[in-house]
């Protein structure tokens, strides 16, 4: 079962085997993790969102239709409980406390150093630019999945990546100059 597509794993479940939502919890879990950790900052509210994200596909896979892939649906789920932790966040205002923590990666001083401040530059990327820079730089997803998982058109998020690339460029004091930031690669 572990080598199903997501779609067959979907159909398994909603027909009965719940061993198959396991299945694809365990086989997408780390990305989710790593699309909220970038979107929000923080290890805790990232394990906060990604458990919230399972939740809501739990209760609300039999609405996947299966129009598109499950991942780009499962992003679009992540992506809106981000945005709505960010608008509790601004809402709440910035905890006493508030400090970021390396995201996920091998253990080596100078990149977590580099990882800290990437994720903190990031941080200062407008949300609408950072997410379709997450998913584009980050997790590798199409273009075309983007605009599905946010519903944007094809044009705004390359818009917004393009954008989100230069203020994550200005944020990290570099030049935007046509180059990609390099330390945006996901770790798994």
């Amino acid at each position: 079962m572990s080598e199903a597509p997501d779609r067959d794993l979907v159909r398994l479940y909603l027909d009965g085997d719940r061993s198959a939502f396991t299945v694809l919890m365990e086989r997408h879990e780390r990305r989710v993790y790593n699309l909220a950790y970038r979107m929000l900052g923080r290890a805790e509210d990232a394990a906060d969102a990604s458990q919230e994200t399972w939740l809501i596909c739990l209760r609300k896979l039999s609405g996947f239709r299966g129009t598109s892939a499950f991942t780009t649906w499962l992003h679009r789920v992540a992506m809106n409980v981000c945005l709505d932790a960010l608008r509790k966040r601004a809402r709440e205002g910035p905890a006493a406390d508030e400090e970021l923590e390396p995201p996920p990666a091998p253990d080596t001083t100078e990149g977590s150093a580099a990882a800290v401040d990437v994720q903190r530059a990031l941080l200062e990327v407008p949300e609408e630019f950072r997410a379709a820079l997450i998913l584009h730089d980050v997790q590798g997803v199409p273009y075309e999945e983007i605009a599905d998982s946010l519903g944007a058109p094809l044009g705004t998020v390359k818009s917004r990546i393009h954008r989100g690339r230069v203020a994550l460029a200005r944020a990290l004091g570099e030049h935007p100059r046509g180059s990609s930031p390099s330390n945006l690669q996901e770790t798994t």
